[in-house]
C-alpha cells in the first residue's frame, strides 16, 4: 500500500507483472474510487464548460462521454479529465483525486450564475473492469446493458436495484468499462467480478499497462508547467473554439518540445527526470514516464524533447543514474494488439448491435 492523491492505494495484489498479464489476457479489476466527480447543470452549463476545458462540449450526445483537459491561462494543465453528457443540461466531469479540492474552486469560480455545481466524490465509487473479458463478465452481473456499448459511450442502468453508470473508456488499451455507482454496490460488484473470473490490480501494474498504451499520467506528462499541446493529444484540444488557456494552446510557436516514446533494447528502464540527448551528448529533453513493458517484451518510456527530434526511429540516448542508455523514437502505443476499440465477439453472439464500435 501506499499514499495516492489523499488515499491508500494498493500497489500490487499478486505481483505486477502477473496483474499486466492479466488484464492484457483475461480481465482485472482496479479500485479508482480515489477519483472525483462533479455535477454540472443547468441553463448555462454548455457555455461555461466550453469556456473551462479543452475539448469540445456542446457536440456530445446524451449518453457520450469526451477526454479533455483543464488548462490555465498560460496553457499549463490543471487536470485532464472525462467529460459525461447527462442531459441536455446535465454534465459528470471526472477528474484526478490529487486535484481535486484545485479543480473544484477553479471550475466553481468560472461558472455563471445559472449553472449549478455539486461535488458527488464523496458517495460515488467507482470500480474499473479492464481486460477482454471484461465485457462477457458485465454482461453476466448486469445483463445486457452492456450489449453494443461503444467506445467513449456510457449507459445508466441497474444493479442491485438501483441505479449505476456504465462506461466505455479505459486507460490500459484494453477494453474495459467503468461503474460508478454507490460505495456498497461498488464492493458487491468487485467481489461479483472476482468470483467471475477478475482479478484485483494495483497501481503497479495500472502505470505499466497505461505506459504501454502511450497513456498520459497527470503530474507526469500532464503539469500545469507544461504546454498542453506538447502533450500530442490534439484531439482533446479543440482548434474552433475558446477556453482558458486557449491562446497560448493554440499558438504553434508556443510549442517548443513534444511528447514522444522512446524504446530501449533489454529490461533496463530510463526514471522519470532522467535526461535525454541527442548523439552529441547535448541535453533536448527529459523522461516523464519509464518501466519496463511486460507485453512488448523491453524497457520503454515517455518523454519530451525538442520537437525536431520526434521521427520515428530516430536515436537517442538517457542519462540514468547508473548509465547510458540508447534508445530510439517508437511510435506510440507501444503495444498495438489492445482490444479497447475491438467489438467483444459475444455481443454479436447474443443478438447485440453489430454496427461500429469506435
Amino acid at each position: 500500500m501506499a499514499g495516492f492523491g489523499g488515499f491508500e492505494m494498493p500497489i500490487q495484489y499478486a505481483g505486477i507483472v502477473s496483474e499486466h498479464e492479466a488484464c492484457r489476457g483475461g480481465a482485472v479489476l482496479f479500485d479508482t474510487c480515489h477519483m472525483g466527480e462533479f455535477l454540472i447543470e443547468g441553463a448555462g452549463a454548455v457555455a461555461d464548460l466550453e469556456g473551462l476545458v479543452s475539448c469540445t462540449v456542446a457536440s456530445l450526445a446524451e449518453g457520450q462521454c469526451r477526454y479533455g483537459m483543464l488548462c490555465n491561462e498560460q496553457g499549463g494543465v490543471i487536470d485532464d479529465l472525462l467529460v459525461y453528457r447527462l442531459g441536455a443540461e446535465r454534465f459528470m466531469l471526472v477528474v484526478n483525486a490529487g486535484t481535486q479540492a484545485g479543480d473544484a474552486a477553479w471550475i466553481r469560480s468560472h461558472l455563471g450564475p445559472t449553472t449549478r455545481f455539486t461535488n458527488r466524490s464523496d458517495d460515488t465509487a467507482k470500480v474499473d473492469l479492464q481486460g477482454p473479458q471484461a465485457p462477457q463478465i458485465v454482461q453476466a452481473l448486469l445483463g445486457d446493458a452492456i450489449v453494443g456499448l461503444k467506445y467513449y459511450r456510457f449507459v445508466q442502468t441497474i444493479y442491485k436495484g438501483d441505479p449505476v453508470l456504465l462506461s466505455r473508456t479505459g486507460y490500459t488499451g484494453e477494453v474495459g468499462v467503468e461503474l460508478y455507482a454507490a460505495p456498497d454496490q461498488a464492493i458487491a460488484f468487485w467481489h461479483e467480478a472476482m468470483a467471475a473470473g477478475a482479478v484485483p490490480a494495483g497501481l503497479g501494474a495500472r502505470d505499466t499497462l497505461r505506459l504501454e498504451a502511450g497513456m498520459p499520467l497527470y503530474g507526469h506528462e500532464l503539469t500545469t508547467e507544461r504546454h498542453a499541446s506538447e502533450s500530442g493529444f490534439a484531439r482533446a484540444l479543440a482548434q474552433d473554439k475558446t477556453y482558458i488557456g486557449s491562446t497560448v494552446v493554440q499558438d504553434e510557436a508556443q510549442r517548443r518540445q513534444a511528447l514522444i516514446g522512446l524504446t530501449f533494447e533489454g529490461r533496463r528502464a530510463a526514471r522519470e527526470g532522467d535526461l535525454i540527448c541527442d548523439g552529441h551528448g547535448r541535453e533536448v529533453g527529459v523522461v516523464t514516464s519509464g518501466s519496463y513493458g511486460p507485453s512488448v517484451g523491453s524497457a520503454i518510456a515517455l518523454g519530451y524533447v525538442d520537437k525536431t527530434l520526434t521521427e520515428v526511429g530516430t536515436p537517442l540516448m538517457v542519462r540514468t543514474a547508473r548509465s547510458e542508455l540508447s534508445g530510439v523514437v517508437s511510435e506510440l502505443p507501444f503495444w498495438k494488439e489492445g482490444t479497447a476499440r475491438k467489438r467483444p465477439p459475444s455481443w454479436q453472439e447474443n443478438g447485440g448491435d453489430t454496427s461500429s464500435y469506435t
